[in-house]
């Protein structure tokens, strides 16, 4: 092999040959047989690796552990069916560790003497309710409760004209509806929604009518103010129209669409039912 070596390789290999005979250090031999290239030049830039983009998270509501609680006393509230911890922890984004620490306080606070209420867990989840040993006296006040307001159709009719055009006497009103309303007013006045305004300075003093206190209470009123315009009547009366002709192209279409059945034999006699 050394044959094939040229002059200068064969020089350089007898020197590190003397140089390990000598007992130089194999490093400088080494590098004796290793030819110097001088300083490397890249020829393309190293470029850095793209850092991969990180989406922002998504903004976490934080909340204090009394605002927290509030809320989760509210939501119990509200829902008519029991409420687990992990929908009331999806729902505010907040670990469900914490929401389970909460709600043990506030099923504790609610288990105090001094409360009406308590917060019952249910099929898994949180319910507000009554305590069981408070039923019979909220039963007893539920029975004595007035029972809600009911009234016919002439009723509403009376009542109405009555809220619009007070104060108002029966002639009026009967003028305005076209028919008689002498019972239905004793309604109104027996169920306390309207009461007696004087009367009419004119031939025969008829009695005047009006609403009263009992009358915005029922209906939920501030005022005679927030009573809805006319112009609002009218639009609520053309929606309710709209309503009625669109379901009645339906039923036509629907009985379009269906089989024709066989006619009902008619009975012999009717009995008018009064």
């Amino acid at each position: 092999m050394a044959d094939e070596l040229e002059p200068r390789d064969q020089a350089e290999m007898a020197a590190a040959e003397e140089m390990v005979s000598e007992g130089g250090p194999v490093e400088e031999a080494m590098a004796a047989l290793v030819e110097p290239v001088g300083d490397i030049v890249p020829t393309t830039e190293l470029q850095p690796e793209p850092e991969e983009e990180i989406e922002p998270e998504p903004d976490v509501a934080t909340y204090s552990d009394i605002d927290l609680k509030a809320i989760l006393e509210a939501v119990i509230y509200v829902t008519e069916e029991p409420l687990e911890a992990k929908q009331m922890a999806a729902a505010l984004r907040e670990p469900i560790a914490r929401i389970e620490s909460l709600l043990a306080e506030l099923v504790a606070d609610y288990a105090r003497p001094e409360r009406g209420l308590q917060i019952k867990e249910i099929a898994g989840g949180f319910k507000m309710a009554t305590k069981a040993e408070l039923h019979d006296q909220v039963r007893l006040f539920v029975k004595n409760l007035k029972a809600p307001l009911k009234l016919s159709l002439a009723a509403l009719e009376t009542l109405a004209v009555i809220a619009y055009k007070q104060p108002i006497t029966a002639p009026e009103i009967m003028e305005i509806r076209g028919v008689q309303g002498g019972g239905v007013l004793k309604t109104l006045l027996d169920r306390k929604l309207v009461q007696v305004a004087g009367r009419k300075n004119v031939i025969g003093k008829p009695i005047l009518y009006k609403t009263n206190k009992e009358f915005l209470v029922q209906f939920g009123l501030s005022s005679l103010k927030e009573l809805p315009s006319l112009k609002e009547f009218e639009e609520l009366r053309r929606l309710a129209f709209s309503e009625e002709e669109a379901e009645a192209t339906s039923e036509a279409l629907e009985q379009k669409a269906a089989p024709e059945q066989p006619a009902a034999e008619e009975p012999t006699s009717v009995t008018e039912t009064v």
